[in-house]
């Protein structure tokens, strides 16, 4: 269904794309009060939607019903967007769009979520959007339990709460062998064999060089990203992860 022509009546084949000039100058136009300009915004931008739409296949959710859910992100950043911030109108779009795509999903799933934890999540959701766009980077858990004055840790569980369930035949890992799924570390807390693998692994990161072993606690222990983690010991991002990978395979070597 996702690759059919026809979604929610367009023929997908037929849509126009937008350079990033027309955008802009439409953009102004729309400003200054054109509503004309505000509508070939939208239908100029409609196979962006399309594109994002694409991304949740597989999630058995009727992709009509997505389309639509995209084009009130797409209006909104239209709506929104800041021609005085150097960025490409697409950069601040899909964004938007993969918002409110993930709200309606969340909001429609069957595990219940309190109303107050939902409103921090989309809340922080928003100040995520606000600051990608402001900084053009990820910004931190703490830059945005910052720009919403809440504690971190609420922040934290609000958008975790909000994560959809995995499944536990969800694969984690392939090195071109087996394929690893997540019931496959699901474990028995009460085996006795847990404390010998506990030994072993302490032994394994021991080996470790210093600073393998910060990126691990930083990665891992402080749940910080690959791009914190660059800021945080000063190398690039891709360093970090040649670093991380190193330092996992030393592990399952020495276990």
């Amino acid at each position: 269904m996702y690759n059919k022509v026809e979604i929610c009546g367009v023929n997908t084949a037929t849509l126009k794309v937008l350079t990033e000039a027309e955008k802009i100058r439409l953009l102004r136009e729309m400003q200054a009060g054109n509503r004309q300009a505000r509508e070939e915004l939208v239908q100029g931008n409609l196979r962006l939607v399309l594109s994002v739409v694409q991304r949740f296949a597989g999630r058995g959710e009727n992709p009509d019903d997505l389309f639509q859910v995209g084009c009130i992100g797409l209006i909104k950043s239209i709506d929104n967007f800041d021609l005085s911030q150097n960025v490409r109108f697409s950069t601040y779009a899909v964004p938007m769009i993969i918002g409110e795509i993930r709200r309606y999903l969340r909001d429609n799933n069957a595990i219940r979520i309190s109303r107050s934890m939902r409103d921090v999540a989309y809340r922080a959701m928003q100040a995520k959007e606000q600051l990608l766009a402001e900084n053009h980077r990820e910004p931190t858990i703490d830059e945005i339990a910052r720009r919403l004055d809440l504690p971190r840790e609420d922040v934290v569980m609000a958008l975790e709460a909000i994560v959809d369930p995995v499944s536990l035949y969800e694969p984690v890992y392939n090195d071109g062998g087996d394929t690893i799924y997540v019931m496959d570390q699901v474990g028995d807390r009460n085996d006795d064999s847990n404390w010998l693998d506990e030994i072993a692994l302490k032994d394994a990161i021991a080996a470790l060089s210093d600073r393998e072993k910060k990126i691990l606690n930083l990665r891992f222990f402080k749940g910080m990203t690959q791009v914190e983690v660059s800021g945080e010991i000063g190398i690039s991002q891709a360093q970090v992860s040649r670093l991380e990978k190193g330092a996992l395979d030393k592990i399952k070597r020495e276990l």
